[in-house]
């Protein structure tokens, strides 16, 4: 992506699974309900016309967003059980305005105890817009972060057979 500037939050945590386990049901899971409103920052509400299992290069899907608007995902990288790469684009709403284009990264590595997810989000600015972007990225996007992982790793263990007493 063609870009002037850009700005990166992330976010990391361990789920009490294993690395296989917490691939399986974080890499395919659907951002509906995980994904809720914050503030300026819209709700992941419906995802519509998903391409394959979400578990190949090339898939793609739009996610519709609490705000009206929506943003077009596209798998880039599938490299089970490692990393997981997708693009984003066709942001609309306030997002439109500022981002050309989005890349987020699930990073995934055993730990004692389970699996680190290294969540990563960069966000590609339109001309002009670079300041603005990187002020909500900051104060924001990466706090949501923060706070949605926790909701996803808590669903791998309760997906997880092994960790279910």
């Amino acid at each position: 992506m063609s870009t002037t500037s850009s700005s990166t939050a992330s976010a990391h945590g361990v789920a009490r699974s294993g690395l296989e386990a917490t691939w399986d049901v974080s890499t395919p899971l659907t951002p509906v309900g995980f994904y809720p409103r914050s503030g300026l920052l819209p709700a992941v509400v419906e995802v519509r016309d998903q391409t394959g299992a979400w578990d190949a290069p090339g898939q793609t899907r739009q996610l519709m967003l609490s705000d009206g608007g929506s943003v077009i995902e596209h798998t880039v990288l599938v490299d089970r059980p490692g990393k997981f790469v997708y693009e984003l684009s066709d942001f609309q709403k306030l997002f439109g305005v500022l981002v050309s284009g989005a890349r987020a990264e699930w990073e995934y590595s055993e730990v004692p105890g389970g699996t680190r997810i290294d969540w990563t989000y960069t966000f590609f600015a339109r001309p002009r817009a670079g300041l603005a972007l990187r002020g909500i990225v900051s104060l924001l996007w990466g706090p949501y972060m923060r706070r949605v992982l926790p909701g996803i790793i808590a669903e791998v263990e309760r997906q997880d057979p092994a960790h279910r007493r």
